[in-house]
């Protein structure tokens, strides 16, 4: 324990910590100095959504599993259907990974800009809430909504809606978007650069708390010059590499009893998923842009102050953007088939074949890596299904830097404390219910 900290008492009980989705709680007590609790609480009941899938069609798990978040509805869903498509050996075409590559870098601005402004910016700028700021700061607001509207209406042409998308199944789409749609789509998304920029700008203004914790990062990695949301392996910053079929041996979840969600471990006790791991393994791969802004808000790889997740959510953003004009622009000068919209489970040659198998799904979500498993039997029925989820797996990461941070600002006032404690756990902008898996009896 830090001399600066010495003989001192304190009691720190945040009950539903706010700013955040869903609830949890953080308990902190220190006595004459010395650390005797600290850890996250998750209260949320459990929602049993592996549960819900098993003896449903496969065809149905992607509109089923996007319920599962009301942010990373899309990111669901294509999870969903990489592990549905694996079960059933169905391979989708280019223009149908070039139409989900966009639509989740659509999922990523949305939720990066949610976090960024609502979220993590009242803290930063010393507002109880995102409400003030109308009043403070009309123009940081008004760009706030004027960004996520833009990216839903661009969610909008492409998959029906942004929460729970319509249109994404397995082997591709049931409407494909016309010529005039993608044309609407890339102008929508050329005329957000000023307010990418802005953000950019803005959160380069901001101060971040100081404090680092190495530990271990784990993000899909590839071998190709792309990003990898989508699609990749399992890799971490300890060097560990791992095909996505053996999720369970990276994850390793076990249940703790001040929490109804798991946690999990790989090389060391715990490990980090999100927008700082992503930067942190493959930050090479950012197109000129992300790399622009991050140079310009002095983020460098490897990173280990968790505070500045947002500022790598705000990286990710830009490079987002201008992966998702890139795609939108190749798309029209390709030309798109429409011959590959589908009817649910049906196309011009018959029905998707239907077969017993099993398949995973490993797709970035913006608060981490998300795994989807499922097994089918020969009628296309789920007899099992997993689902492990980003906040879960930092659950146990964000515990160990509560542990470590709480002795470096003990000398702080008890106000000043709980203030770094809900900042910490807010910048791994956690999704609390999407991670609740257990129930007590």
């Amino acid at each position: 324990m830090a001399a600066k900290g010495v003989g001192k008492n304190l009691g720190v009980r945040v009950e539903y910590l706010t700013r955040v989705e869903g609830h949890g709680n953080i308990v902190v007590e220190v006595r004459d100095g010395a650390l005797e609790a600290c850890r996250f609480d998750v209260v949320e009941s459990p929602r049993f959504f592996e549960a819900l899938l098993r003896g449903r069609s496969v065809f149905e798990a992607q509109h089923i599993t996007s319920r599962i978040c009301g942010i990373c509805a899309c990111a669901h869903s294509l999870t969903s259907l990489q592990a549905a498509e694996e079960a059933l050996g169905v391979i989708p075409s280019a223009q149908t990974v070039a139409l989900r590559r966009l639509l989740l870098d659509l999922e990523f601005l949305d939720s990066h800009v949610l976090h960024v402004y609502l979220l993590a910016l009242p803290d930063l700028v010393g507002a109880k809430s995102f409400l003030p700021l109308a009043a403070s700061h009309e123009k940081v607001v008004r760009r706030a909504l004027r960004m996520k509207k833009a990216v839903n209406r661009v969610s909008d042409l492409l998959v029906g809606r942004h929460v729970h998308p319509i249109t994404p199944v397995i082997g591709g789409f049931t409407k494909v978007p016309s010529v005039a749609e993608l044309e609407t789509m890339h102008e929508e998304l050329i005329a957000l650069r000023p307010d990418m920029e802005a953000t950019v700008a803005l959160v380069a203004s901001l101060a971040f708390p100081e404090f680092e914790r190495p530990t271990e990062y784990v993000a899909l990695v590839s071998d190709d010059d792309v990003y990898p949301l989508l699609a990749g392996d399992i890799g971490s910053s300890d060097g560990v590499r791992l095909a996505k079929r053996e999720y369970r041996r990276a994850t390793n979840e076990k249940v703790v009893p001040h929490s109804s969600a798991k946690h999990a471990s790989l090389s060391r006790d715990a490990y980090a998923v999100g927008a700082l791991a992503r930067f942190n393994l493959n930050h090479d791969k950012l197109l000129p842009r992300g790399k622009e802004a991050a140079r310009l808000l002095g983020l460098k790889a490897p990173c280990h102050n968790p505070y500045l997740n947002t500022v790598a959510q705000t990286v990710e953003a830009a490079h987002c953007l201008e992966e998702a004009i890139g795609l939108a622009g190749g798309l029209l000068e390709r030309g798109v088939d429409q011959g590959e919209a589908l009817v649910v489970g049906l196309n011009e040659a018959g029905r998707v074949p239907v077969r017993a198998g099993e398949g995973v799904g490993a797709v970035e979500a913006p608060r981490g890596i998300l795994f989807h498993r499922y097994v089918t039997d020969a009628a296309g029925l789920i007899t099992a299904a997993d689902c492990v989820i980003p906040t879960n797996q930092n659950l146990a990461n964000i515990e160990g830097d509560m542990r470590a941070l709480v002795p470096e600002i003990l000398h702080k006032s008890d106000a000043e404390i709980q203030l770094r404690l809900e900042m910490l756990v807010r910048a791994y902008d956690p999704c609390i219910s999407c991670s609740t898996h257990l129930v007590r009896l």
